[in-house]
């Protein structure tokens, strides 16, 4: 029997299962801290369950997310503080900065990476250890970043992401919240403009190329002109 073919013939059916992350666990210290600064964050409670033996669980949802966070006591072995990385996307960073420095929460400034350097004395990241002050000078998307932590030290990132890479969406084009749709057809406004441009009128048309326009964004296919 060729195990080679069984393997790749095994990998193809296991590819064709839906595989949903749902939940990402964080080890805290103390529960009850953490589930204030968590609910000061704006995010949904999705639940707070505990037993008489000291297990307890509190989940919350980012707005617009489809996964959720879990911690509380004796859910995990980790240390609390150790969860490091944990991105949060967004479509306008500046804007999702200031709402948590609204809340009162300590945000970085908005930075993007000065080279493609992983050595460095700034905090690593995902796209590299050096860090230049502002959003990407061409507001690409996967380029602009911003960070803070929880009291214990677990680490979060804001990750602004407008256009996705090719591939990166499956199906029906959707949005998390009406705040990304209408942020969305904002950007498919501004294009529109520079095509009427172009194009030398009115585009009666307008709502179809905003479609379109939407579509191939979120898809990561080229944008119409």
């Amino acid at each position: 029997m060729d195990k080679t073919l069984v393997r790749g013939e095994t990998a193809a059916m296991t590819a064709a299962v839906d595989m949903k992350l749902e939940v990402v666990v964080i080890p805290v210290s103390d529960a009850d801290r953490a589930k204030r600064f968590y609910g000061d964050l704006g995010w949904r409670l999705d639940a707070d369950f505990a037993s008489g033996d000291g297990w307890r669980v509190i989940q919350f949802t980012p707005p617009g997310s489809s996964c959720s966070v879990i911690f509380g006591d004796n859910v995990t072995a980790a240390a609390p503080g150790s969860a490091q990385g944990l991105y949060l996307i967004v479509a306008d960073i500046a804007a999702a900065r200031q709402d948590l420095i609204a809340r009162g929460i300590d945000v970085s400034a908005v930075f993007h990476a000065a080279d493609d350097s992983h050595a460095g004395a700034d905090e690593r990241y995902i796209s590299g250890s050096n860090r230049v002050d502002g959003p990407n000078p061409q507001r690409g998307s996967y380029q602009s970043f911003a960070s803070f932590k929880d009291p214990d030290g677990n680490g979060w990132f804001f990750q602004e992401i407008t256009n996705r890479l090719p591939g990166r969406v499956e199906g029906d084009t959707c949005f998390g919240s009406a705040r990304d749709l209408a942020a969305a057809i904002r950007r498919a406004a501004v294009a529109h403009g520079e095509h009427e441009k172009h194009s030398g009128g009115h585009d009666e048309a307008w709502a179809e190329w905003y479609a379109e326009y939407i579509i191939r964004e979120q898809k990561g296919a080229t944008l119409p002109a």
